[in-house]
């Protein structure tokens, strides 16, 4: 895990110098800190600045967690989960999760945007300090927890030359004239801004130094209203600003000479650049509130276009409500998007609300999030599976939203269930079982009516279950998913829920029973003409299974086959678990080197979509061809390091006396070559590794081949043979909200 998840500063820093020294002196004597204000005033940009100063006195970290999105409450545990990068695959609640994990470390964890949670923060916060003693929280928001201890920062708003610093910088990167930089540089900006200014061969007019004062100290020194003014700089003059601004404030105010207070002049600021915008920026800009993250241009192409906005004209009010300091930009590993802040997408929902259009555009949200969900599904089996990954990662604040309103309108509660199944992906492939399995059972709560759609969410659930250790919930679902698959004659349902059962009977050591189930449901496959990473996934389990009862080459071939379509199709999760019974196989022979570069890869690729069950079994066997190498140390070290692992897995090895064989070998042949106390010393050296330096340790010795790399020139073609769990051929996959196929049993529903 990085030291560290605190997004790039955008632009240059402006001021602050004395307000960072005391708060970075703050966290040196409270343990809780909480920077508040009103909205726009730069709380967030300060704690960040202090936070990444500070981050060296924190040996485990700094962590930032994104609160503001949210709007579930138990929503919050799992977002703090994920901000400190943990993956979690048992049964537990999150919030026990989060607590084991920052009970031994000091870490600093810095909470934004919680005022709205504030009922649900507070004693989870107060919580964590008494469980973790190393723990610092910053947190931000516009009114203080209310815990123990909490020391208060009320962040004032700018002085009056940091704030001219700062409206000069901002309209100089919004393309303003360097006349009115000149200007502002002129009324007491440092020599940096005015030597910019210099170069460019302008001439500094002094009788613009005032105007430029009087703008900052009429928006109160609040940088929000500063950037948004000096966005429309490029349009008009500093003068010209300050008359408008100043109507519009004599309006307010009646005529009084006071000042305002500071939220209503933010207010007054955002809703005089709404009026200063073009009828289309302004409808755009109300539609864009529905968003609780960052977006891209086509899910606005689609949700907020339409016959006032045609998608076409997207673009170019996008950049209109950028050039304003409306929305800002940013690179995320699935491209550009873009964000609006929390203060100004709220006016805009006002707008929205006034307009009475709000439910309709979140009607249209979600169902673009259903259909971002549908076609991730549809490419999970393709070469886009990293791609996959990483989108679903950015769309997850909007995932979550478009779930909450499926489940908020009784009408709906079966594309909940439709959506909550469709991301089995998500949950299963890319580490967030804990996560599904809240919104699996919230959406089979209600009967909805759509019994496809609630199979398919049940097999799912099941699927979770199984892999989080729970049995019991997981018979109980696959059960259910069985029985009323047969009755309502759905046999690719049938097959999801028999194929779970039998990977159920995989972990409980049933490998009889786990190959005569798994086998039915690939031949139910077969005849359905289903192919996916599902089906495959079935074949490295009837591999598994032939595997522990003695039949290797069997295992082999089926592997083979698997890494070889895994390979045409691109398809890289269920090949890695092909490489863990390959790279297992290839101990069996004594081909250590090949047995390192298959696990290797493995290991690679479990990493980065951040499947924690694949990956702790592959260190497991890895562990073994070291110490058959010869490195008896290096292997009780990776063995120590499966340990933190398995504790985030569930049962160390499932309980399973057949997984468990490599890893007892391995223990036994390690301890006869080291002794008992070396063995002990470098078994506890790998407990204290974090999974990602256990990952690292993993891959040191032979690095690992690139991802997705060629099979080895030696291995032969597999034939399929009838006698064979063959894998079954291909079609369509089956029903998605587009109707053109899913990865999973059940057709649109309606």
């Amino acid at each position: 895990m990085r030291r560290s998840n605190l997004p790039a500063e955008l632009n240059r820093f402006v001021g602050r110098t004395a307000e960072q020294a005391a708060l970075t002196a703050l966290l040196e004597g409270s343990r809780l800190v909480t920077v508040v204000g009103v909205g726009g005033v730069g709380k967030t940009r300060l704690a960040l600045r202090a936070a990444a100063a500070v981050q060296k006195r924190y040996g485990d970290g700094v962590r930032l967690a994104e609160l503001a999105p949210l709007r579930d409450p138990d929503l919050v545990e799992h977002a703090l989960v994920e901000a400190l990068g943990l993956t979690d695959h048992t049964p537990r609640a999150p919030r026990e999760v989060l607590l084991d994990h920052l009970a031994e470390r000091r870490l600093l964890l810095v909470v934004d945007g919680f005022e709205h949670l504030v009922e649900h923060c507070a004693p989870l916060v107060r919580e964590a300090l008494a469980y973790a003693p190393g723990l610092t929280v910053l947190a931000v928001g516009r009114r203080p927890l209310r815990v123990a201890g909490e020391a208060v920062f009320p962040l004032a708003p700018l002085g009056e030359a940091d704030a001219v610093t700062l409206l000069a910088e901002r309209a100089a990167e919004a393309g303003a004239p360097p006349l009115l930089v000149a200007r502002a540089a002129e009324a007491g900006v440092p020599p940096l801004l005015a030597g910019r200014t210099a170069e460019a061969g302008v001439r500094a007019l002094p009788a613009g130094a005032d105007a430029a004062y009087e703008l900052c100290r009429r928006l109160d020194g609040i940088p929000l209203a500063l950037e948004l003014a000096a966005g429309r700089l490029p349009l008009l003059s500093v003068e010209q600003m300050l008359l408008r601004l100043d109507d519009r404030f004599r309006l307010l105010d009646d005529g009084a000479r006071g000042e305002l207070p500071r939220h209503q002049t933010l207010r007054t600021a955002i809703g005089w650049s709404h009026e200063l915008c073009t009828p289309e920026e302004r409808l755009l800009w109300a539609r864009l509130s529905v968003f609780p993250g960052p977006f891209d241009l086509e899910a606005v192409e689609y949700v907020c276009g339409g016959r006032e906005l045609p998608p076409e004209r997207i673009l170019d009010l996008l950049g209109g409500l950028l050039a304003q300091s409306l929305l800002t930009r940013e690179d995320t590993p699935s491209g550009p998007a873009y964000r609006m802040l929390d203060t100004v997408a709220a006016y805009g929902a006002e707008w929205l609300a006034a307009l009475g259009d709000t439910e309709r555009m979140r009607r249209r949200h979600r169902d673009w999030y259903m259909g971002l969900a549908t076609w991730c599904e549809l490419e999970w089996f393709s070469p886009r599976q990293k791609e996959v990954a990483a989108l679903t990662e950015a769309a997850l604040p909007h995932l979550r939203a478009a779930l909450e309103l499926c489940l908020e309108l009784p009408e709906d509660a079966h594309l909940a269930q439709h959506l909550a199944g469709t991301l089995w992906f998500a949950w299963v492939g890319c580490g967030r079982l804990s996560e599904g399995r809240h919104w699996l059972e919230r959406a089979l709560a209600p009967e909805a009516g759509h019994e496809e759609a609630r199979l398919k969410a049940l097999w799912v659930l099941g699927y979770v279950a199984v892999l989080q250790g729970d049995g019991t919930a997981a018979v109980a679902a696959l059960h259910e998913c069985g029985e009323r698959a047969r009755s309502s004659r759905n046999p690719l349902a049938e097959a999801y829920a028999t194929h779970r059962m039998g990977c159920l009977a995989l972990l409980t050591d049933d490998m009889a029973r786990a190959e005569e189930l798994i086998g039915r449901a690939l031949d139910a496959y077969r005849e359905l003409g289903e192919l996916n990473s599902n089906v495959l996934m079935g074949q490295v389990e009837v591999a598994m299974a032939r595997a522990f009862r003695g039949d290797l080459e069997g295992a082999v071939v089926l592997c083979r086959e698997v890494r070889e379509i895994c390979e045409e199709r691109g398809e890289l999760w269920t090949r890695a678990y092909a490489l863990y019974v390959l790279g297992y196989s290839a101990w069996t022979r004594g081909a250590y080197g090949e047995a390192r570069e298959l696990l290797t890869e493995c290991v690679s690729i479990n990493h980065a979509f951040r499947d924690l069950v694949g990956l702790v079994l592959a260190i497991e066997v890895l562990a073994l061809v070291t110490v058959s190498e010869g490195d008896p140390v290096e292997a009780a070290v990776l063995q120590g390091a499966t340990v933190p692992v398995w504790d985030t897995v569930g049962v160390r090895l499932f309980g399973s006396a057949a997984f468990d064989g490599p890893r007892s070998l391995c223990a036994q042949r390690a301890e006869e070559a080291l002794g008992a106390e070396a063995y002990g010393a470098a078994f506890r050296e790998g407990q204290a590794l974090s999974a990602a330096e256990a990952v690292e340790r993993a891959l040191a010795v032979g690095r690992n081949p690139a991802v997705g790399g060629a099979a080895e020139p030696s291995a032969p073609r597999p034939f399929r043979t009838a006698g064979s769990s063959a894998v079954p051929g291909t079609r369509k996959p089956a029903g998605s909200p587009t109707g053109k196929g899913g990865e999973a049993a059940g057709r649109e529903p309606r």
